[in-house]
Order: structure tokens, then sequence, then C-alpha cells
């Protein structure tokens, strides 16, 4: 790998407390020679002294702009709206690949400025698989979630936790009714994190995959109390719910929770809500009669800071010690260039500087 200079910025998002490097991988990477510029941040979970203590350098937040031509800037979510022009070469969840509200313009942003984008969601193996994801905390938590809110204990704002302290509310009360859940894409890492908050709540949901839903069982869907969709589409498929099927009048769908958050996307499998839910409003109302809400909210694992940013850093860090122009990183460059020439942008870009 050639000197690396990584600069982990602070998350725009208030309601982010989560980081792609916790301080004991940042000692790993120091300690193999990359340098590592954190940015100060009071809501990230974990203290800056814990960085500078890891051999990291300290920089105020929002610095990223004027860092070293050089320098990778690593981060979670969305850029601020400025700088119009990105020049850095940036690793985050870009969300502007699958015709995402937003896209042209962000990707017209690096184009404007000679920047890349390595969007982690497409940070793959070579068969396709995803080297580092938050998937199973993201599933978690949109069942428990879902769970919460069936039982009429969910309450807002939402406000980070432990798993230890949100297992303790998950566990069933003697006058909790029954309900039966569903779990779509329930192979998946997301899947077997709804699937595992089901079982810690006490319920055996029914799980569906690609076999389930290649011919999908609508009537058999809506026969369920509570749903949570765990399905990353890549490719256009029939909605799994539509605006009429809400309106079914045997209906026993009350909690929808769908944690992929597709919205706006033309592979969006729930095209039945227009917008994301927050941590302040968790829970809309798609129907009164009979009552049907739904929770959709695409920042979940940061509600499990700790044990997320943990298990995805532990991820991250053997992909950011081989840093190049190959493999993962190679496959990542290749989709910017794709959806940039797809937008009109055509970028020659290379991932050397």
């Amino acid at each position: 790998m050639t000197e690396l200079h990584l600069w982990l910025r602070h998350e725009a998002r208030t309601t982010e407390r989560r980081t792609p490097i916790v301080p004991d991988d940042a000692r790993r990477l120091v300690g193999n020679g990359v340098e590592l510029t954190v940015e100060e941040s009071p809501q990230r979970v974990f203290p800056i002294e814990e960085y500078e203590e890891a051999g990291c350098r300290v920089a105020p937040a929002g610095s990223w702009v004027t860092a070293p031509r050089d320098a990778v800037v690593l981060g979670l979510k969305e850029l601020p709206g400025e700088p119009a022009e990105l020049t850095h070469r940036h690793i985050f969840f870009g969300h502007a690949y699958k015709g995402q509200p937003g896209a042209a313009e962000l990707l017209g942003r690096f184009a404007a400025g000679g920047g890349t984008l390595f969007d982690l969601e497409y940070l793959v193996d070579d068969t396709g698989r995803r080297l580092a994801a938050f998937g199973f905390w993201a599933g978690y938590l949109g069942a428990a979630l879902a769970v919460l809110r069936q039982r009429g204990r969910l309450r807002a704002p939402l406000t980070p936790t432990t798993k230890e302290d949100l297992d303790e509310t998950l566990k069933p009360a003697a006058d909790d009714a029954e309900f039966t859940g569903l779990v779509i894409g329930a192979l998946g890492r997301s899947g077997r994190g709804a699937r595992a908050a089901f079982a810690t709540a006490g319920v055996d949901p029914t799980c569906w995959d690609l076999a389930e839903t290649r011919d999908l069982d609508r009537p058999a869907l809506l026969r369920h109390d509570v749903m949570v969709n765990a399905v990353l589409a890549t490719t256009p498929v029939p909605p799994f719910l539509r605006e009429q099927d809400l309106d079914t009048p045997d209906r026993r769908l009350r909690t929808l929770c769908d944690v992929t958050c597709d919205v706006g996307s033309p592979l969006n499998v729930l095209p039945v809500y227009d917008d994301t839910t927050s941590w302040d409003k968790p829970v809309r109302r798609l129907r009164d009669t009979p009552p049907l809400d739904l929770i959709a909210i695409d920042n979940l694992p940061s509600l499990l800071p700790l044990e997320s940013s943990a298990d995805f850093s532990a991820a991250l860090l053997p992909q950011l010690l081989d840093f190049g122009g190959s493999g993962p990183w190679g496959r990542c460059l290749d989709r910017f260039r794709d959806a940039s020439r797809a937008h009109g942008l055509d970028k020659g870009e290379s991932l050397e500087r």
C-alpha cells in the first residue's frame, strides 16, 4: 500500500453517533504507517481523547474541506451541502447509484471538483458480497422498534442505548398480547438481525427470502401483524406492498418497519410512503382504519453506536490497510465512473494521486 492519509470527518447529521473507525482500530492503522487525522465531534460515541491516545492527529469539525488534496476523507452519512465542488477522494455511503433523490447533484459536485466517491455500499468481494456493513444492527433495531410499537412501549424521541438495555425492554411482559411477525429478506445480514431481535422479544417470525418473494403472496403478507422489510434490492422487482393493499378490508398488518429505506428509488419495494421517519418522530400513521404505522429510519444502527461501530470498524480495517487501485476499491471506483457516465459526467479520475 502506498502512503495513505485518512481524514475521519465529523458527521453533519445530528443523530449520527457512529464512526467507521473506532479508536482501537485507529491505533492499528497508525501502527501500520497510515496517517490518520480525526475531526473533533461532540456527538461521536468515542471521545476525541481516545483517538489522540491512539496516535491520531486532531482537527476541528468540518475542516476536511481544506485537508491536503491527497487525503482520503472517511465518513458514513451524507456530506453537508457545501462546498459545491468536491476535490478529495471520499469514502462514505453516498446513496447515489440507484436513482435516489439528490444523486445527480452529489455526483455533479464530484465532477465539478475532480473528486471521487468510494461508496461503502459497493465495497464488495469478487462475488459481490459487501465487505463492511451495518446490516445486522439495522435489522436488529428495525425489528426491535417494530415490536415496541406493536406492544405500545415505543417512546419518542429515540435516544442511543446499549444492546443490554434495549434487550431488557424487548423481553415480553406477562400482559403482552401475542402477535405474528414477518421478516422479508430473512437470510441476509439485516434479516438475521431482525430474526435475532424477534427471538429476544419472544416472537417466532415467519421468514421469507428469494424463494417466497419470486411469487409474492400478498394476502399472506397482510395476515401478519408486524412486518420488517430487510431486502436490499439491486434490480427492479414487483413491490411487496401497494397503496391498494393498505385498503384491503381484512388487512391484519398494523406495524410496518422498512429497514432498507429505498424511498424515492425505482428499486423501492415499499412504494407506500414518500419520506423517512426520524428519531424525533419515529412513527408515521399510514392508515387510520384499521391502523397501520410505519417506521422508516435510515440510520437505525446509530441507536446502538458502540456495538455497530465496533463491528463495522473491524470489517473495514483490513480493507483500509489494503487501499489501492485494484480489488474491492477498484470495483468501487468502477461503480462511481459508471454512475457518473450515466448522468453525463464522464470521469477519468485515477485512484492514485
